[in-house]
């Protein structure tokens, strides 16, 4: 894992209130946050084999 350069905002205490990232790593987290929300939306919807996703994709043409 490459090593973030992420900066903090602190308060009068030195506590962090907020923090810094790069656009690219704020772009990629919320990426991944999409992806996890389409996750727990489908999680329900029944599942293919391989075999047959094969078949499914011989059928429409993409193999």
């Amino acid at each position: 894992m490459k090593k973030s350069e992420e900066r903090y905002i602190t308060d009068e205490k030195g506590r962090k209130k907020a923090i810094i990232l790069p656009i690219k790593e704020y772009e990629e987290l919320l990426e991944d946050l999409h992806d996890l929300a389409v996750i727990a939306e489908r999680r329900e919807e029944s599942t293919l084999s391989f075999e047959e996703l094969k078949e499914k994709l011989k059928k429409d043409g993409f193999l």
